[in-house]
């Protein structure tokens, strides 16, 4: 039996008032056609809630410049769905934030790309982003509500992440999420950004390390190597250590393993297509065609991936992969095989454990 979704992201508009540089979606300011309309939001909706209950991201795009995102909020959450928001921040303000809570939103993120006003706003495309973003964020923490933040993870701002882990932290953000850049969308365009997979290692070792002494919660995402590093570095660490640790992976972490892609997670584009993750343009289906749940268990890409033993090269070899499974975005992109081995993997695999 296929197990209901645990985390849905929702690209509720693919519009943006900003044009950043390794946008998944390369979002403009132009209303895209075809978007879902506030009906047919609300009867997707309906569709998720008839079988489960997963956390509902209303993401984008930016969210906010869609004016039916608080009643499509409320409704999910009418629905028994914990709804959250994913926001790039600048156009939050106290009105906004009160509207939000009031429609039942649970957690905001907001993206912080760089540790400085520069570097931030380069990623952004727009000058001042950076400080509204931070304005926004002291919007959110004043309200009492929760909020993390995302950090894309590129060779441009690498340097700068320990800093912006000191920044979540002191901010008093609930989490700190990175997302290793995949160079899709507008994000193709500075491919050559992408961290190397030496830089891969070394980074989702330092979070690892972080995580020991952690107040808020860290999760890598797009980078399902991060599992076979925890269970590596896992062997050398004491009973003790390991049960601790695994106590702190509560929340979003406690649900998820490396490619979450068909198993406990998809992606709803604006017009309503659905994926794996955002980052791999293979449509599942259309919740315009189908219902979402024939879609979610019936689909061929998604029963495809449900199987680490159909994984090919090393990624089909590699013991970790029932834990990892690499990323399958990553995998299609430089081979057009989703089931293709990882790109961004140093490790060899050594035999069944």
């Amino acid at each position: 039996m296929v197990q209901p979704p645990k985390l849905i992201a929702w690209e509720f508009t693919a519009r943006c008032n900003l044009s950043c540089v390794h946008c998944r979606g390369a979002s403009t300011a132009s209303e895209v056609p075809g978007e879902l309309t506030t009906e047919q939001s609300r009867e997707f909706v309906d569709g998720i809630a008839a079988f489960g209950s997963p956390i509902l991201i209303l993401s984008g795009g930016e969210p906010l410049v869609r004016d039916d995102v608080y009643e499509i909020a409320s409704y999910a959450t009418d629905k028994g769905l914990r709804v959250v928001l994913a926001t790039n921040g600048t156009l939050l303000d106290e009105q906004i934030v009160s509207r939000l809570i009031d429609s039942g939103i649970q957690r905001i993120s907001v993206s912080i790309d760089g540790a400085t006003a520069d570097s931030h706003d380069k990623f952004r495309g727009q000058e001042g982003s950076f400080k509204k973003a931070i304005e926004g964020i002291d919007i959110i923490k004043r309200s009492g509500l929760e909020f993390q933040i995302n950090t894309t993870i590129t060779k441009r701002n690498i340097s700068e992440i320990p800093f912006i882990f000191d920044f979540a932290t002191d901010i008093g953000a609930a989490a700190l999420h990175i997302f290793l850049l995949v160079p899709t969308g507008r994000g193709k365009e500075i491919e050559n950004e992408e961290i190397p997979a030496d830089e891969y290692e070394r980074i989702l070792n330092w979070f690892y390390d972080k995580e020991k002494t952690s107040t808020i919660q860290l999760k890598a995402t797009c980078a399902p190597h991060y599992f076979r590093i925890m269970k590596q570095r896992q062997k050398s660490e004491d009973l003790d250590q390991v049960k601790s640790r695994k106590e702190k992976h509560h929340g979003y972490a406690a649900m998820t393993r490396g490619c979450l892609g068909g198993t406990g997670f998809c992606f709803v584009s604006s017009t309503g297509g659905v994926y794996t993750c955002g980052y791999l343009p293979e449509m599942a289906g259309s919740i315009k065609e189908k219902s979402f749940q024939d879609i979610w268990e019936n689909s061929k890409i998604f029963n495809d991936l449900r199987d680490p033993d159909n994984l090919k090269g090393k990624c089909g070899r590699c013991e970790y992969r029932y834990i990892c499974s690499g990323c399958r975005a990553r995998a299609y992109a430089a081979t057009g095989d989703y089931l293709a081995e990882e790109p961004y993997c140093i490790y060899v695999p050594g035999g069944k454990e």
